[in-house]
């Protein structure tokens, strides 16, 4: 077998001491590989369907920024669904060990491929390059930039390559670990305005884009080897080698790797270069795409090993696993019997059985908990998968009148003697109290209406009679008066800086130092606009939809960032902060390429507790 699958060792690697056998309950099978971010697994879901787990290094967990990033990141990238993309089908931002799943790809990385078996012919790079662009299509569609676009995330597949490990990048740039000699991301193949510390937008991943060309055409990076210092000075101030990059990729990958971001092609120009690069009159993937020497790896990790079987080595109680992603365990439990009634006057059974949510799933000796993907909701979330902890009893049989038992018995004759004492009112609240759950019960007042003075048979007073008190407990509460919209406040020309923030409480609204705090609005260097207090949300205006209070109280296309790359002049942003306050942003422009520092313009306008008002009015 080993025979037939070369390498099959090198790529499944066996779990070692230090790594865990499960992970939230998917039982591990082998070890893929190991990088800057954390450790990568082979798995399986329960339908038998193979993923790779990577599980966040320690130092970077307890990163408090890079944990909050890292779960925006995810969020976001759940959202890519594209055919050239592994998707992420399930995550723990929030646990002591983030981790990700994502489908598994049984191809190579591409730099593997390369360094194994050397360069990729024309039509093979054509292909490639194209694939990705549609890649990042979907990516940059989901407001991510990937940021660390390299020949490591890309996997090569039978049916074309795999983009990965996009956007955790830039969670990890958030991290303290960055500036104490940890480096994230390779340095080849870096973009200028990225190894400069500028603006980082969709164009930086094009600059990777031809980079990636380069490397896959040549065997080698555009801008050498060598220490990250010295790479990237020259990403930043000098050209790339492409001497050996073959005639007919050389304008996909100039244009790519020109220094100016504006200058550099979109992603449906790149499919064109792609296009022109290539032999075939249209771009067609065969099942042959790849060299014979790189689609032998692809066979060779189809095999991948199975999981081995989980046996308990305790005995566990009898539990049925709710459904959703994570193993269940291999043990039948045996068949429950509802214990038989015995009736007695210290057993009594209620007459109506409410269910006890269930608690947290059981566990097993060492497997954590199951996790379960955005699609699946937990047991304890939906109230159908709601089971009792104990089986419901029989309802017993009623005595004969007049020899009924027990507490209801003693509570009854506690309200008669109540009643009598303190009025049938009292009583009624005390039955009332005591029978939650049950219908409502007549009121014990008496209804005979008292004789008026005199003996004659006119109408008693309205405000004597016992009627008067039970109609008027069922009188409508009075509709709320409406509370008036506040006063909208205007701030015209405000240069929001990028690491600034605004807070819309203050009487001359203006930019404040600080972009990660609870802001109500910041603009992040990342390049987006942030929501940070607790409950605030974004919501980013169609073209030509006019702005307004109410067209933001209207609005429920809700987010927590919007990338400034979805934002042109004239675009118009609805902020509810956490405080209550609702802010209508109008973006007018961006600083230019030559400015020191990096900000957008805006107009902001700000109802102060415009969101309570509306609650009030409801």
């Amino acid at each position: 077998m080993s025979g037939q699958q070369p390498g099959r060792d090198k790529v499944f690697k066996p779990l070692e001491g230090d790594d865990p056998r499960t992970v939230a309950g998917y039982q591990l099978a082998a070890k893929l590989g190991a990088g800057g971010m954390g450790k990568v697994y082979l798995s399986y879901t329960p339908g038998g369907r193979p993923i790779a787990i990577k599980v966040i290094r320690p130092d970077f967990s307890q990163d408090a920024e890079f944990r909050r990033r890292f779960a925006q990141e995810v969020k976001s990238a759940q959202r890519v669904q594209g055919l050239y993309t592994a998707p992420v089908i399930d995550a723990d931002t929030e646990g002591s060990e983030p981790w990700l799943a994502t489908a598994y790809v049984p191809g190579p990385s591409l730099a593997d491929a390369v360094a194994e078996h050397g360069a990729l012919p024309v039509e093979a790079v054509a292909l490639l390059i194209a694939g990705m662009a549609e890649a990042l299509h979907v990516i940059h569609g989901a407001g991510i930039v990937h940021r660390d676009l390299k020949p490591s995330n890309v996997l090569l597949a039978a049916d074309g390559p795999r983009v990965i490990d996009f956007g955790i990048a830039y969670a990890a740039d958030a991290t303290s670990l960055t500036g104490s000699g940890v480096t994230i991301g390779t340095p080849s193949f870096m973009a200028p305005e990225q190894a400069a510390g500028r603006k980082v937008t969709a164009a930086t991943d094009i600059f990777a884009l031809g980079q990636v060309a380069v490397y896959a055409a040549t065997g080698t990076p555009a801008f050498g080897e060598g220490t990250s210092h010295g790479v990237l000075y020259r990403i930043v101030h000098e050209e790339p080698d492409i001497s050996g990059v073959p005639e007919r990729l050389r304008e996909l990958v100039t244009r790519c790797l020109a220094k100016d971001p504006a200058a550099r092609p979109t992603v449906p120009e790149v499919i064109a270069l792609c296009q022109s690069a290539n032999a075939e009159t249209v771009l067609r993937r065969p099942e042959d795409w790849l060299p014979g020497a790189v689609a032998a790896d692809i066979t060779g990790r189809n095999a991948a090993p199975a999981p081995p079987a989980y046996v308990p080595t305790q005995p566990v109680q009898p539990a049925t696993p709710p459904p959703g992603y994570g193993p269940a365990p291999t043990h039948q439990p045996p068949t429950h019997q509802p214990p038989a009634y015995q009736p007695g006057p210290q057993t009594p059974a209620p007459l109506h059985h409410t269910p006890t949510q269930l608690g947290a799933p059981p566990t097993y000796p060492g497997q954590p908990q199951p996790s379960y993907p955005q699609q699946y909701q937990h047991p304890q979330e939906q109230a159908q998968h709601q089971y009792p902890t104990q089986l419901p009893q029989p309802t017993p049989p009623v005595p004969a009148k007049g020899k009924r038992k027990g507490k209801g018995v003693a509570i009854a004759l506690a309200a008669a003697l109540i009643f009598g004492i303190a009025g049938g009112g009292t009583a009624y609240v005390l039955l009332k109290d005591n029978n939650k759950g049950n219908q409502a019960q007549e009121d014990p007042a008496p209804k005979a209406k008292p004789t008026p003075k005199g003996g004659g048979g006119g109408e008693a007073d309205p405000a004597k009679s016992p009627d008067a008190g039970a109609s008027s407990g069922s009188e409508e509460k009075p509709t709320p008066t409406p509370v008036p919209d506040p006063e909208p406040a205007d701030f015209k020309d405000i240069d929001l800086t990028a690491g600034y923030h605004l807070t819309f409480s203050d009487d001359v609204v203006r930019p404040q130092p600080g972009e990660d705090g609870a802001y109500e609005l910041a603009y992040d260097t990342g390049g987006y606009l942030d929501s940070e207090s607790e409950g605030g949300t974004l919501a980013l205006l169609d073209p030509g939809q006019p702005g307004s209070l109410e067209a933001c109280r209207a609005e429920t296309r809700f987010t927590e960032s919007i990338y400034t790359t979805k934002l042109s002049k004239g675009r118009q942003v609805c902020v509810t902060t956490g405080t209550g306050h609702i802010g209508l942003v109008t973006v007018q422009g961006f600083s230019p390429e030559d400015s020191p520092s990096d900000y957008m313009s805006l107009d902001l306008t700000v109802w102060r507790n415009a969101a309570a008002a509306a609650a009030a009015s409801n």
